[in-house]
């Protein structure tokens, strides 16, 4: 099976997703884009294709409004995109953090490539911490990831981790992530996403007392299965009768974890309460959710339907404990 991802590494305890190569503390980030395999640059050329002619002899012709991007180091293309398209090259994910580790604190933890180039992140501990109810503590995260295929902008996204069971999570107020993206269309400009960061990062505070508000909302039985139904099928609880299998596993499962067999789900944070039931959402996203493989995993749960589950579980606790 091919895997998604090319070459990626960390520091510290094994990522929750158990992939990559490790890596001592306070590594250069020179170092980082060796063995997280970011040490290429993104390359372009023109569309060209070829026209027959009548006879032995063909034409070669180019679409001027079309460029191919390939990899410098072994000239495997990634993408064709259009000529007003911005590349953000792998170097650069790095660089966003040379200022934010050297002087403020941020320490890298994990950084890769996906896709055979076309996607790629770098994430950081911020230094904020927190605990729910005396030892169920959580962690703030900041991850940039860009692609070069046009499949996700280029998006600096405050993120948490519980601790006990490196559930992650998109930091989230009213409604609206705070993560900030850079369409391709434009110039990706660090400092500037930067400054803009900065009101976000100071949000954690907020955005933790709600997950405190979370763990302080006693959930009853049926609103449990409810919560879930809501969450994970089409329809809510109207869906019930019609589930199909896919959607009863997931059922099973999210109250499984929910009901003592998640890790944590025992902590008084977590049992009985909304902040338990985000949980067992997030972590079944993360850790039990079907995937092809561990890499497929991990890109859903960052970039696409496992985030999207994972946002909808937080809205429907935030709504449950209003």
């Amino acid at each position: 099976m091919a895997h998604l991802i090319e070459q990626m590494a960390y520091v510290g305890a094994t990522p929750w997703h158990g992939l990559g190569n490790e890596l001592p503390a306070q590594q250069p980030l020179e170092v980082w884009m060796e063995r997280a395999g970011m040490n290429w640059t993104i390359e372009q050329a023109p569309v060209q294709y070829v026209v027959s002619q009548s006879g032995p002899l063909s034409e070669i012709c180019s679409f001027d409004d079309q460029k191919v991007l390939f990899r410098s180091d072994t000239k495997a293309p990634l993408s064709v995109v259009g000529s007003r398209y911005h590349v953000v090259q792998p170097r650069e994910v790095l660089e966003f953090y040379r200022d934010l580790t050297e002087v403020s604190g941020f320490e890298l933890e994990t950084a890769g490539v996906l896709k055979a180039g076309r996607k790629f992140w770098a994430l950081a501990r911020t230094g904020q911490e927190s605990a729910l109810k005396g030892s169920d503590r959580v962690k703030g995260y900041l991850l940039l990831a860009t692609s070069c295929d046009g499949t996700l902008a280029t998006t600096a996204t405050p993120t948490t981790v519980r601790v006990v069971c490196n559930n992650t999570l998109t930091i989230a107020l009213d409604g609206a992530s705070s993560a900030i993206k850079v369409p391709h269309n434009t110039s990706f400009d660090a400092q500037a996403v930067k400054r803009q960061l900065g009101i976000a990062v100071t949000r954690w505070d907020g955005f933790m007392q709600r997950m405190r508000t979370l763990a302080d909302r006693k959930v009853k039985g049926t609103e449990a299965e409810n919560f879930f139904l809501q969450v994970l099928c089409p329809g809510g609880e109207a869906a019930k009768d019609g589930a199909t299998p896919t959607h009863e596993r997931a059922l099973k499962k999210v109250q499984a974890l929910y009901d003592g067999h998640g890790r944590g789900a025992e902590l008084a944070a977590a049992k009985g309460t909304a902040w338990g039931l985000l949980n067992a959402v997030t972590e079944f996203v993360d850790h039990e959710r079907r995937a092809r493989s561990p890499e497929y995993r991990l890109d859903s749960a960052w970039f696409g339907q496992g985030a999207s589950l994972k946002q909808r579980a937080l809205d429907q606790a935030l709504l449950l404990a209003a």
